[in-house]
């Protein structure tokens, strides 16, 4: 590599670095307990005692109320709302509902409820926006409190990271060549010292933050990922109803019988959720029924069967498309949450290094900003300079 090329990537590397530093310090500070919201909010908050232990949508209805009479008890505990979503657990039987004052409610106006579905018994119940420190840190971490302009504003600085980090890789390579790898020169000067700090543990954490970093660019666009599948796959799937005026939540057909005609057409799969007519997940016109796999891959893909929400007839069932699927399994892979908790301890440790490369790439810029510039010609990287 030319003299010419080194400045250029290590021009690249310094701007991408200072731009996003102090954005990527804040996502994993917040990032850090997010990985562990799992265990936080079993140690935190009194956990249910249900009727039937272990029975949830996945098992057979037996010993389980019906949808229809859940939903109308829900409904009864807030008056003049209407449904929105239906998730279930398939580990036990418990299940959320979800309401708000019109079909397509924004999140601030939607109320939770949490159902023993064994007996019909409310175990919770919170507004969306009552989510207590864990909801502060989801919604910094996500947005920073600025809506779908903050969302996009941090995926912008997950590119900037990516673009950091593949620019300090393609300088590693020449400026680490005299040094063995690991080196660690402790009796150089404290500069030297956290310089080589920083170049081994960003090498040898370089795949996870790759990692975290693409995942964290595609869930910062979900939004346009969700607007793309409903105004490309959705509007497919529905177009006999193109036109017709939106179904009035008092025409809302039976649940369970929409719920046996979606499985009827996915049997091997087992129901994750239902969007009820009007909001981002369905249509004007159907309860979108969405099933997940029973494998540790496949349980992150979703496939979702709309059903008439008026007649309770099949329409259509499709996979998501590439780009949802890619969605879906970025999700847990930004957070560890495929492998437990020994998976989540790894990347809890993993933050930490990041938080290390990113805090001595700053420390490491601030002090060759306050020394003279050598006599010879050495390109300003924060990550790496000639072995001496």
């Amino acid at each position: 590599m030319n003299r010419a090329s080194i400045k250029l990537w290590a021009a690249v590397h310094k701007w991408t670095s200072l731009v996003c530093t102090i954005f990527l310090l804040m996502l994993c500070i917040t990032g850090l307990p997010l990985i562990f919201h799992d265990e936080i909010d079993h140690l935190t908050e009194t956990q249910p005692v249900f009727g039937m232990p272990g029975i949830g949508s996945s098992s057979t209805s037996a010993g389980l109320l019906s949808l229809d009479d859940m939903l109308a008890r829900a409904l009864a505990n807030r008056p003049g709302e209407v449904p929105l979503y239906m998730a279930f657990d398939n580990d036990q039987p418990s299940m959320t509902i979800t309401t708000g004052p019109r079909p397509d409610s924004p999140g601030a106006e939607m109320t939770i409820q949490s159902f023993d579905r064994s007996t019909g018994k409310l175990i919770g119940k919170a507004a969306e926006s009552d989510g207590g420190v864990m909801h502060v840190l989801l919604k910094l971490h996500t947005d920073m409190f600025l809506g779908l302009p903050g969302m996009l504003f941090l995926g912008a600085m997950g590119v900037a990271f990516v673009a950091a980090l593949v620019s300090g890789v393609v300088l590693y390579a020449p400026f680490m060549r005299k040094l063995d790898f690991g080196t660690l020169r402790t009796r150089r000067s404290a500069r030297t010292k956290w310089l080589d700090y920083h170049n081994l543990l960003g090498i040898v954490g370089l795949a996870w933050m790759l990692v975290v970093g693409l995942t964290g660019v595609i869930n910062a666009f979900a939004v346009p990922i969700e607007q793309l599948w409903k105004a490309d796959e959705l509007a497919s799937m529905t177009r006999a109803y193109a036109g017709r005026e939106p179904l009035d939540p008092s025409r809302y057909g039976s649940l369970d019988t929409a719920m046996a005609a979606a499985r009827a057409e996915l049997p091997d799969n087992n129901p994750q959720f239902i969007a009820f007519p009007g909001g981002t997940f369905s249509s004007n016109h159907h309860y979108a029924v969405f099933f997940q796999g029973d494998t540790p891959l496949t349980e992150r893909l979703l496939t979702p069967a709309l059903i008439d929400a008026e007649t309770g007839r099949f329409t259509d069932a499709r996979q998501m498309p590439w780009y949802y699927q890619a969605l879906s399994l970025s999700r847990p892979l930004h957070f560890g949450d495929y492998g437990g908790l020994p998976l989540k301890l790894l990347w809890a440790v993993l933050t930490l290094f990041t938080v290390h490369v990113l805090g001595t790439g700053l420390y490491l810029w601030l002090a060759k900003s306050r020394t003279t510039a050598p006599a010879r010609v050495r390109p300003a990287s924060p990550v790496a300079e000639p072995a001496e």
